[in-house]
């Protein structure tokens, strides 16, 4: 039995518009079966009512369609494998298309650190967090810049070779009670004065934590959505000190946990 066109099935239904055509058909029809409007489908695809009745008429004829009586089809199981069949192939095309084209195309942002001309060759290095670009080949991690920029600038850049080298983050937890234990006035400031110092960033989940911080004259850089800014903090090469209310613990190392991030956990109130 023939498939539903004219060309094989190798050609895909994105090279034929007839095929594509009466794949989207088929579906439709699965969808609706068995009881068809073919001006619905008409209307869902963008062709004419007697279009449809005309390619509903060449499905019938190719055995993907049975039709039961007026306006009443369902799809075959061979109508069925003809559809299984397209949707594989538009699904690696798909995959091709993502990893292959978009994937070699992909235009990613920087911070340029020099000023930069449009297609001059940049390395690519990670400070503060923040990717950046300078100009010339010095670097592991290369890229050709898209657009022009003035230092400090964002700058466009495609083609990305080589390994980015920086050293992950990592985060230091000081769990701070709750509030009926003692809160931030249980926890020592020198402590987190000190630990602070040394981190890049310092965050705090939940107001007991908030407290302590402001009692040792600290302002968080993070307050909220801490569980993923934490986390992409570190993976960015930041160094990360949170402090955390024992009722937000859980939430914050299951998701660190789960980014491969390497954290210790320490309590406030015994520092």
């Amino acid at each position: 039995m023939s498939s539903p066109g004219d060309a094989g099935s190798e050609t895909g239904v994105l090279r034929s518009k007839r095929r594509a055509t009466r794949y989207q058909i088929l579906v439709e029809i699965a969808e609706r079966q068995p009881a068809v409007s073919q001006q619905e489908i008409a209307d869902a695809i963008g062709i004419t009512a007697q279009a449809v009745s005309d390619y509903l008429q060449d499905l019938v004829k190719q055995g993907y369609v049975d039709k039961q009586g007026r306006g009443r089809y369902e799809v075959t199981k061979e109508g069925v494998d003809w559809l299984i069949s397209q949707t594989e192939e538009l699904r690696d095309y798909v995959q091709h298309v993502s990893a292959d084209v978009i994937g070699e195309v992909e235009i990613v942002t920087a911070l340029a650190s020099t000023p930069i001309e449009e297609g001059a060759t940049v390395t690519l290095t990670m400070r503060d967090g923040v990717q950046h670009a300078l100009a010339g080949d010095t670097g592991g991690a290369t890229a050709v810049a898209v657009t022009s920029a003035e230092e400090g600038q964002d700058v466009g850049v495609t083609n990305v070779s080589g390994i980015l080298d920086f050293e992950p983050g990592t985060v230091t937890i000081l769990t701070i009670p709750r509030v009926r234990d003692g809160g931030s006035r249980a926890v020592e400031t020198a402590s987190i004065i000190d630990r602070a110092d040394d981190h890049d960033l310092l965050a705090t989940a939940g107001t007991e934590a908030l407290a302590a911080a402001r009692a040792a004259d600290r302002e968080p850089d993070v307050r909220f959505g801490t569980a993923a800014a934490v986390q992409e903090a570190a993976t960015k090469g930041l160094d990360v000190l949170l402090l955390a209310s024992s009722g937000t613990l859980s939430r914050h190392t299951d998701r660190l946990g789960e980014g491969n991030v390497n954290y210790e956990v320490l309590d406030a109130a015994e520092e």
